[in-house]
């Protein structure tokens, strides 16, 4: 039988899991990865230390399963998006840390864009908005701040997303390529066209030499080298971690809609292939590309999420486990005391754009205790996602349902407030790790195991219970409208206070 090799870099920790040729999991590992924070809103990672949490879980994941590594048919990779990093063409080796998505150094780069009037123009090329979020304004910084102009001029400098980086390391630099929804997020890619805009690497001063090849998210990446896993074995599906879930979860037709809650959180509606132009400052991006057809998306997107809870556990230590908010939640039945927590510790994405935001605590009275800071971390995640959706219902995608994941999708208090707040009905899969069960995906199609995505997303269960028959839960509505406008309107008065 064979079996693919799914491989999920993400912000906070590195995944790989083996799957059979029926998407079911034979075995998994995983490693956390950490952040570094040299200044007020920069965020770093180092470049050597994905790469080899990569191969780490790799090896276990392959150890564990007791498969022979010449089964692995092939492998797919999905990553943290956005992530910008440049390394040495002739000798692979990173040209210093990785900047990450939530970075915010180049805020000022962004405002200088947006007081030229470039904006309209950029986001009519990228359907993306100007934000220190998109790699354009952090490659720029790298190749300026870092003296690496003149050797990216030579053709000396190589750009990519961490999806690039894994696969120039593991081919042994052959190989120099991303995909279509990873180019999307660069804020450098035509999203009309398909191809880098010519037009923004002048206006950025980027050489074209430093770019990767755009392919399809299911196409040849070349073959990682045998010395990583103990077979050569073909990369053959790549995607940005949002658009993989988005596939991960059965989000193949136009109008439905998926929330990973990560890191971050993430609100992708699929529109087709029609480009569907916000008017509510959402992103206009790349769901996936297979077979040469663009499927578009709109997305919204939460900097702060997983990140939020971490902090209330890590900083503050008010909770012992993320599990614990679940339980500080039902003990007070929800009710914070008028206490709301605005998370932007690294600003406001969508609909605000607000780089320069900060978080803050309000409504704070001499009753309020830790069980009330937890649970308005909770529903802050909860009142964000059901701004996006009404975004996104006003830019005419009218969802009936959201399918959720990632690691907050677990919190079952969670999950009801999010079906609450949003007034529609919320639907869990079996399993919440539908970033990696995209990769998996992505890599079967690849090595010819399903005909297309939508045969091998049948095959697979990708798709919750309301739709497959798949083990997993329906959280429906159970508060009346004037409840919820109550609840909205409070929370749109603390966020006007962080703005």
């Amino acid at each position: 039988m064979p079996y693919v090799l799914a491989i999920d870099q993400g912000t906070s920790s590195s995944r790989a899991v083996v799957f059979d040729a029926d998407g079911r999991e034979v075995a998994a590992a995983q490693h956390a990865v950490e952040a570094v924070f040299p200044a007020d809103g920069w965020v770093e990672q180092e470049p050597e230390t994905l790469w080899n949490s990569v191969l780490a879980v790799g090896r276990e994941a392959i150890a564990e399963s007791r498969v022979a590594p010449e089964q692995i048919a092939a492998i797919g990779i999905v990553n943290q998006r956005e992530t910008t990093l440049a390394w040495d063409a002739r000798t692979g080796d990173a040209l210093g840390n990785a900047i990450v998505w939530q970075d915010r150094r180049t805020a000022e780069e962004c405002q200088r864009i947006r007081d030229e009037g470039v904006e309209p123009e950029i986001a009519a090329i990228t359907g993306l908005l100007v934000d220190p979020y998109f790699s354009s304004t952090k490659l720029k910084w790298l190749l300026e701040e870092r003296d690496l102009e003149v050797a990216a001029a030579r053709g000396d400098v190589r750009f990519g997303t961490v999806d690039s980086f894994l696969v120039w390391r593991l081919t042994k630099g052959a190989r120099h390529a991303t995909d279509a929804t990873n180019a999307a997020r660069t804020q450098l890619f035509d999203i009309g066209q398909q191809t880098w805009s010519d037009r923004l690497l002048d206006y950025f001063g980027i050489a074209p030499s430093v770019l990767p090849t755009v392919l399809d998210c299911v196409d040849d990446y070349g073959v990682a080298d045998a010395e990583w896993f103990g077979a050569a074995i073909p990369i053959r599906g790549v995607a940005g971690d949002q658009q993989a879930a988005l596939l991960g979860q059965g989000c193949l037709e136009p109008g439905m809609v998926k929330s990973t809650y990560g890191t971050g959180c993430f609100v992708i509606a699929n529109t087709g292939t029609e480009q569907v132009r916000s008017s509510q400052r959402l992103l206009t991006t790349v769901g996936y590309r297979v077979g040469g057809t663009t499927t578009y998306a709109l997305e919204g997107s939460i900097f702060n999420a997983g990140v939020a809870i971490k902090w209330l556990r890590d900083t503050l230590r008010l909770i012992e486990s993320a599990a614990d908010t679940e339980l500080a939640a039902r003990r007070i039945a929800g009710d914070t005391g008028g206490v709301f927590v605005v998370p932007a510790f690294t600003g406001l994405g969508a609909p605000h754009w607000r780089p320069d935001a900060r978080g803050l605590i309000t409504g704070l009275t001499l009753d309020s205790n830790p069980d009330h800071i937890a649970t308005a971390t909770l529903k802050a995640i909860g009142f964000q996602t059901a701004d996006l959706l009404a975004a996104v219902a006003a830019d005419g995608v009218a969802a009936t349902e959201l399918r959720v994941d990632g690691g907050m999708a677990v919190n079952d208090w969670f999950c009801q407030f999010l079906a609450d707040v949003a007034g529609m009905n919320v639907v869990r899969p079996a399993s919440i790790e539908t970033t990696v069960l995209g990769a998996g995906l992505l890599a079967a199609v690849g090595a010819g195991l399903h005909g297309d995505v939508r045969a091998g997303s049948r095959a697979w269960g990708a798709a919750p219970a309301s739709v497959e028959g798949v083990p997993g839960r329906r959280f429906t509505p159970a508060v009346d409208a004037e409840h919820r406008a109550d609840w909205l309107r409070d929370w749109r008065r603390a966020v006007a206070r962080a703005l």
